[in-house]
């Protein structure tokens, strides 16, 4: 049978989370008063197709929950919302991806404790090729590498991008890397895998040595850092009155690949992401401050901005010197 075309498929986690809001976080050993309670659907990937879809794109998601409540609330926040779960999988006897949220409600920084049940992997046998090929764009987390390697080798093949959101060091990852065309991974990502503290320095490694498209990294308040085309690119964050970051880095992935797919320039789509994770933190929850276009566009234009002054001064190309060795991965071989 024929799949459906859609915009964006994306291969990865998905979480049923519990956010739990305190007046500020305890040290260790401590009690604190939670403020207050609720449950959020969360998750890297799902996540970000929620926001593509907000934003009128089409999405298709592919992963697993468990038979458990949570998986039955998880795949109906993906389905009120218009993505396509056809290829969801309900894995009978295992539990549904959960995260434990503290978020301390002076600074809305979050904590995230969190599991997930082994039997929600996604193996490489159980991908679709044409689930993939029928998309104009792939997103990925990382986190079942043999499988997102198998999606994105089949999207190159395709000529589909392939867009990574990576924040853990998972098992084998690293095979990822020559199949990504843009990674935007977390700050702590890059340097934990090559060792090297330098922003500069790790994103112009990691487009020569894997040969990516355009390597980058958000930075939480400070924005996010692209390189691409030989050239680096820097977009301050935007300053908002923020309740809660759980899910930023996710709806700045979801905006990054709609941007792509505008076909916008790289400043823009960066001006962009940053502008809707920043309005996401303005709410409680991963999805719970989803703007609109027309809102996150409206804060570009007059809004107030994070410049950290080590990135807004960019270097060129090569700029910052090379490493005197090659760097040298820290992943567990």
């Amino acid at each position: 049978m024929q799949r459906k075309k859609v915009d964006v498929v994306g291969l990865g986690l998905n979480a049923t989370d519990s956010v739990l809001m305190v007046r500020e976080f305890p040290p260790l050993g401590g009690k604190e008063r939670v403020v207050s309670l609720s449950r959020q659907a969360g998750g890297q990937v799902a996540t970000a197709l929620v926001a593509c879809q907000r934003l009128g794109l089409t999405t298709r998601y592919i992963g697993k929950v468990g038979d458990d409540e949570a998986g039955r609330f998880q795949l109906q926040s993906l389905s009120d919302e218009g993505v396509d779960i056809e290829f969801s999988a309900v894995t009978a006897g295992a539990a549904t991806q959960f995260g434990l949220i503290i978020v301390d409600q002076a600074t809305g920084e979050r904590t995230v404790f969190w599991d997930r049940d082994k039997r929600l992997a996604v193996t490489p046998h159980e991908l679709e090729q044409e689930t993939i090929t029928t998309a104009r764009l792939l997103h990925v987390d990382g986190c079942d590498a043999d499988s997102c390697a198998q999606a994105a080798t089949w999207a190159h093949q395709a000529g589909i991008p392939v867009v990574a959101d990576l924040d853990t060091v998972y098992k084998k990852v690293e095979q990822l890397f020559s199949l990504i065309d843009y990674m935007i991974a977390s700050a702590n990502f890059l340097p934990t895998i090559t060792g090297q503290n330098d922003p500069f320095l790790v994103l112009e490694y990691m487009a020569r040595e894997y040969k990516m498209h355009a390597p980058g990294m958000t930075l939480g308040r400070d924005g996010a850092l692209l390189y691409c085309g030989g050239r680096f690119y820097y977009s301050p964050g935007f300053v908002v009155e923020t309740v809660d970051t759980t899910g930023a880095g996710d709806i700045f992935h979801g905006a990054f690949a709609y941007g792509l797919l505008q076909g916008w320039a790289i400043e823009q789509i960066l001006d962009f992401s940053n502008a809707m994770a920043g309005l996401n933190c303005t709410r409680v929850g991963a999805r719970g401050g989803i703007a609109t276009r027309a809102e996150a566009e409206d804060l570009i234009a007059s809004g107030t901005r994070h410049r950290n002054p080590d990135y807004a001064r960019l270097p060129a190309a090569g700029g910052r010197g090379r490493p005197s060795r090659k760097i040298k991965s820290t992943l567990a071989k």
